[in-house]
């Protein structure tokens, strides 16, 4: 199996920090505000130290890049690219919808990845070439064609005014069979395991969307950014069913 040394390691990685995030969580959080005015706890932090030296310690040879900081250069042409929480905002209300992300950048292109959430114990997989997995169930994406069927998942609806889009997108949005924003990481894994059809995400980072695409890609949903990228550093994400892939990117991409 391909990559399953970096699988199983990467997996007993997010399993020990969602245990210390769980445990932090029934203390002090010590929230702190970031200069892009999103909240960062000492849960956090402690994660992304806890996944640093655990995937340095079995692959020494690979970079590294973390939301909160954590970065080195990469002998390897490989790369982890971490979110310790994401979702910290759900995480300091007590919600179940956050996660520990992990993915595995191998020459620009993303191979592997994880996402874990604690409250729940659920684990989503998946390797190129390999399946996309929740907790040990291979997964499959929808066969919905048609957007009336469809149900719809948007995170970062507080960002739409920034696209062209923005004047249309609730009348859009209504042409759907359902909306729900529940967050963007469950959003994400309910496209990927066939309970939704289209995700859109306004703004995030590299971290937020790593493991998602390949998870997405292997469960057979199609990504790309609002202006059509096969990439993650676009700044905005979308994961869709392939049927509905073409009507999606018109929308998204609009330029006036």
């Amino acid at each position: 199996m391909a990559y399953e040394k970096e699988l199983k390691i990467g997996a007993d990685i997010a399993r020990e920090a969602g245990i210390l995030a769980l445990k932090i969580r029934e203390g002090t959080l010590g929230i702190e505000i970031k200069c892009d005015e999103s909240p960062v706890t000492v849960a956090d932090k402690a994660c992304e130290k806890l996944i640093v030296e655990g995937l340095s310690a079995a692959f020494p040879e690979d970079g590294l890049l973390g939301e909160e900081g954590a970065m080195r250069e990469s002998k390897s042409g490989r790369r982890w690219i971490i979110d310790p929480i994401d979702g910290t905002r759900d995480f300091i209300r007590g919600t179940r919808a956050w996660t520990m992300l992990i993915g595995l950048e191998d020459n620009g292109k993303i191979v592997a990845g994880h996402e874990y959430f604690p409250a729940t114990g659920e684990m989503f997989s998946a390797a190129k070439g390999e399946g996309a997995w929740w907790d040990g169930k291979r997964m499959q994406a929808s066969d919905i064609t048609e957007k009336c069927k469809a149900l719809l998942c948007c995170n970062g609806i507080g960002f739409m005014h920034r696209y062209p889009f923005k004047a249309d997108f609730l009348d859009w949005a209504s042409e759907f069979w359902t909306v729900r924003s529940t967050g963007g990481c469950l959003d994400a894994m309910l496209v990927a395991s066939g309970r939704a059809d289209v995700w859109i995400e306004a703004q995030c980072a590299p971290w937020d969307v790593a493991p998602l695409k390949i998870i997405a890609e292997e469960a057979g949903c199609v990504t790309f950014d609002f202006a059509g990228k096969d990439t993650i550093y676009g700044g905005n994400f979308v994961i869709t069913v392939p049927a509905l892939a073409d009507e999606i990117l018109k929308f998204v991409s609009r330029t006036e």
